[in-house]
């Protein structure tokens, strides 16, 4: 789903309405990762993303039509259908299919380190990070080395290239669309998860993938989760967010999101971590965390109105 920022509602909102969002957020994305491990049980991973992604974007799609909202232009839906590929197919499509081998928390541990590949792709586009952000790229990186060297990821190389590609693709992604052509983010969201079912789709078939009896119930209701939980109601949470406070706290799923994942996997799963998962996880966290505050001190403040949160 693209990243790009939506103007800056001009309501302020209230420190209750922001903590909700924002716990919205955190536990909704955090809880997705164990909940495709739950759906895989039954469905295959590509079917699985296509099935997903084919539902939430259909209706996020009607929604915002029946409030008049415009569709993507021709134009639109084939830069939709370029980006859908990183957003989509690469990234979503990628870690249902690491799930299939590691736990989730690993999972979510390993995309945690998206923001470090946005910062590099960022600094080839002709963005250059500060002295600060270089010690939290630096950081980060380290800390994904240390991940890979000796995790359950150093004995399975599908799930090591799989959680090394997608948030390589999420990040290339995200940066390549801040210059394009695109929809109202909510619109953009629900083309984005339409035309990426379709590669979904597409790859699954490719792949073999069948579903040759009857999904269980709980398979099944993982399945839905995704679709209300995970990518309606967590991204509205989100785009919402965006809306009404600075992008460092909007952001800040990224180094909250493993470590709840991981907690859901210990408690809910069953999945065990060493110390060693641990460790790689904190530190990976640090240097986003030292990236994300470093960008949010480099963000100088615009004119506003009393009520209107400098983006």
């Amino acid at each position: 789903m693209s990243t790009a920022s939506p103007t800056v509602s001009r309501a302020l909102p209230t420190g209750l309405a922001v903590a909700f969002a924002l716990a919205t957020v955190y536990v909704l994305w955090g809880s997705t990762y164990l909940a495709i491990r739950f759906a895989l049980e039954s469905y295959p991973p590509f079917l699985l993303g296509a099935i997903r992604m084919s539902l939430a974007g259909a209706l996020m799609f009607a929604v915002l039509r029946w409030r008049g909202a415009r569709p993507p232009s021709a134009k639109q839906w084939r830069t939709l259908a370029v980006l859908s590929i990183w957003m989509v197919l690469l990234s979503n499509g990628l870690v249902n299919l690491a799930e299939t081998e590691v736990g989730s928390g690993l999972a979510a541990i390993a995309v945690a380190s998206m923001p470090l590949f946005a910062g590099v792709f960022a600094m080839l586009r002709g963005r250059h990070p500060s002295r600060i952000e270089w010690i939290g790229l630096v950081v980060g990186f380290l800390g994904v080395l240390w991940l890979n060297a000796g995790s359950e990821l150093s004995s399975s190389t599908l799930g090591l290239v799989c959680l090394v590609i997608a948030p390589l693709a999420w990040a290339w992604g995200s940066i390549w669309s801040r210059d394009q052509d695109l929809p109202e983010p909510f619109m953009s969201a629900a083309g984005q998860m339409l035309a990426g079912s379709v590669w979904m789709l597409v790859t699954g078939l490719l792949f073999g993938e069948r579903i040759t009896a009857v999904p269980t119930f709980e398979a099944t209701a993982a399945l839905l989760y995704l679709v209300i939980a995970g990518s309606i109601f967590g991204f509205t949470a989100y785009i919402w967010l965006l809306h009404h406070v600075r992008p460092a706290l909007a952001t800040s799923y990224a180094y909250v999101n493993p470590p709840i994942a991981v907690l859901f996997g210990a408690l809910i799963g069953g999945e065990h971590f060493t110390l060693h998962d641990l460790g790689a996880m904190a530190v990976i966290l640090v240097g986003v965390g030292i990236i994300t505050l470093a960008k949010a001190r480099a963000a100088k403040p615009v004119a506003a109105d009393p009520g209107e949160p400098a983006a």
